[in-house]
């Protein structure tokens, strides 16, 4: 059963209803490009198959109600959600995400009343943002609720980026996670067979094509299932040191940082926001490289710029852990041609590009080398580039 007929059909369980209709989201695997984001840089994902979906119907009243169907097949609920109550600080746990979506609708014009049931397979806490999905399919719910779909050329529809906004400002001011602009904008603006070469500075995209497996390769995601928060204090420090950097050298993000001229902008800078620069300019230079290789159909050749991106979060921002670090030298050792971790880091996920007979042989030895260090063992699969958000078709 997909997410949306999921949703649906929890949505007559719990409403004794049909939905007025279904909107989903996906989660996305990040090829390259980690932690630039939020510098105004270069970033460069996919959308997975996995998918958050919303059955949906509008109220009479100003009430947001929220449930969800777990794993467990459990249905979880809200109390009422008064949307002009919404401020941030008031609500805890999950249901902060879609009280979030809807607090910053509410500024925008868009406060409509809704029943929602969420229902999904993205892996929750697998550094696949499952978070972002469940907002930006909340977000294209309310909006559709009001008559509004992202893809109309009606005057005043709000786009898909302008979306990604609204949903990070929740993410960042309901929720209080300092998260960058990849994740919304990835869910959105992904499409099926390509990648998103995304400049957040300027909004400006390219959906670049990729097949792995017309080259006889696959992205393999390994799911360390060691979980993770973005709205921890490690992450927030990070982003802030980054900041700070740009302030000492008098740039406005550290995207304005050449490779060049790197040496003399650490030169530059005290030892704790050397190691922080260095990573994000040289991950943004390797997002351009990746996708030169790209357009000249040498998707093989990206490994090692794969394998020097892992080692830069690890090492200069260290956000890597030793899940992560096995996972990603076991692939390495059974035949990757290069591999990383994803995501804010601390935890989730890694990626692997193999040759399509390695995808069995790379999964074995990472269940292996987690099973003799004592770890969980890790949850595997081959991503394949989806379309992003939109309205479904099961009520």
């Amino acid at each position: 059963m997909s997410p949306a007929t999921e949703a649906a059909a929890t949505f007559r369980s719990v409403h004794g209803r049909a939905p007025e209709g279904v909107w989903s989201a996906p989660g996305r695997v990040n090829l390259i490009g980690e932690h630039t984001d939020y510098n105004d840089g270069f970033v460069l994902p996919f959308a997975l198959p996995h998918r958050l979906a919303a059955a949906a119907s509008r109220r009479d009243d100003q009430v947001l109600t929220v449930a969800t169907l777990g794993s467990d097949g459990k249905i979880q609920e809200t109390g009422p959600l008064e949307i002009p109550d919404l401020e941030p600080g008031r609500i805890d746990g999950w249901a902060a995400y879609p009280a979030g979506v809807a607090w910053v609708l509410r500024d925008e014009g868009f406060d409509r009343g809704a029943d929602l049931v969420i229902a999904g397979d993205v892996p929750s806490g697998a550094g696949l943002s499952s978070s972002h999905a469940l907002e930006c399919a909340v977000a294209l719910a309310l909006l559709g609720l009001s008559g509004v779909e992202l893809d109309d050329a009606a005057p005043g529809t709000p786009t898909r980026h302008q979306v990604a906004r609204w949903v990070q400002r929740s993410e960042n001011d309901f929720v209080g996670a300092p998260t960058g602009l990849l994740d919304q904008t990835a869910s959105l603006c992904c499409t099926e067979a390509h990648v998103l070469f995304h400049d957040v500075r300027s909004g400006e995209s390219e959906q670049v094509p990729f097949d792995a497996a017309a080259a006889g390769l696959a992205v393999l995601v390994i799911d360390t299932r060691t979980k993770h928060s973005l709205n921890d204090g490690a992450y927030g420090e990070r982003r802030r040191g980054t900041e700070l950097a740009s302030e000492r050298l008098g740039v406005k993000a550290l995207r304005d940082i050449t490779p060049d001229g790197l040496a003399s902008a650490l030169d530059k800078l005290p030892a704790d926001l050397v190691p922080l620069t260095r990573h994000v300019v040289t991950e943004n230079q390797r997002v351009l490289d990746v996708v030169e290789l790209l357009r000249a159909d040498r998707l093989a050749d990206v490994g090692p710029l794969i394998d020097a991106s892992h080692e830069s979060l690890r090492d200069d921002y260290r956000v890597s852990c030793p899940e992560l670090d096995l996972a990603v030298d076991s692939a390495r050792k059974a035949g990757a041609l290069g591999a990383r971790m994803i995501g804010g880091g601390f935890g989730g996920s890694a990626i692997a590009l193999v040759r399509e007979s390695d995808v069995d042989s790379v999964e074995a030895a990472c269940v292996s080398a987690f099973e003799a260090a004592g770890y969980r063992k890790p949850r595997a699969f081959v991503a394949v580039p989806s379309r992003g958000a939109g309205r479904d078709s099961a009520t």
